[in-house]
């Protein structure tokens, strides 16, 4: 593979601005950008931002308009909500701690259905990843949470998406019911600023 491994952040983000620079993405190159990165506090922990009560996400670069990077942290037992990702490609590598990924079917779809005969997710599986890892999904793939389970250890990700979206659904587990969330920034490129909450879903 005629790739060279980043030496640090700016690298990684330099090669990243070659490989998605044009309508398609090669998972494998990509990913293995995002493996061979050695992950240096010294570079990162500008972006990090801890919320007592919600994960954190900080836009660390907005590509070239094909492609997100934003560093996401993770208090002990915080979780994302179930959620599908746009029809994109994304990527999450673990910087510190560990994450655990639960994978589901999409639920199903027939729009005939009342709220009373939807079904409850059925899971497809769960993968554990510790420090230097790397996670890819798309929607072909399911939809899925990502949590720090630890009770003792916060965590931090890593997550590129391509191409970049700004709206996704989230589900209940137990009905399949689907809402059409917002996404937001809590603050952006390193700078302090007040925690954004998302924008209200709505019902789909």
């Amino acid at each position: 593979m005629d790739l060279k491994a980043p030496a640090t952040l700016d690298d990684l983000i330099s090669a990243l601005h070659k490989e998605l620079s044009g309508s398609t993405a090669d998972v494998k190159r990509v990913k293995w950008l995002m493996e061979n990165y050695e992950a240096n506090p010294e570079e990162y922990e500008r972006f990090c931002k801890w919320d007592p009560h919600r994960y954190t996400r900080t836009l660390v670069d907005r590509g070239n308009g094909n492609f997100n990077l934003i560093v996401l942290c993770w208090s002990e037992d915080q979780g994302s909500s179930i959620h599908s990702h746009a029809d994109c490609h994304c990527f999450m590598k673990i910087m510190e701690g560990s994450m655990r990924e639960t994978v589901f079917d999409w639920p199903n779809q027939d729009k005939s259905f009342t709220k009373e005969q939807l079904s409850s997710l059925q899971k497809r599986g769960v993968n554990e990843y510790e420090a230097g890892s790397v996670a890819y999904i798309n929607d072909s793939m399911g939809i899925h949470r990502v949590e720090n389970a630890s009770h003792t250890r916060k965590a931090i990700s890593l997550h590129l998406y391509s191409p970049p979206f700004d709206m996704c659904k989230t589900f209940d587990e137990r009905t399949g019911h689907e809402r059409t969330c917002r996404l937001t920034f809590c603050n952006y490129t390193g700078r302090t600023a007040p925690c954004c909450e998302p924008e209200p879903c709505q019902d789909s």
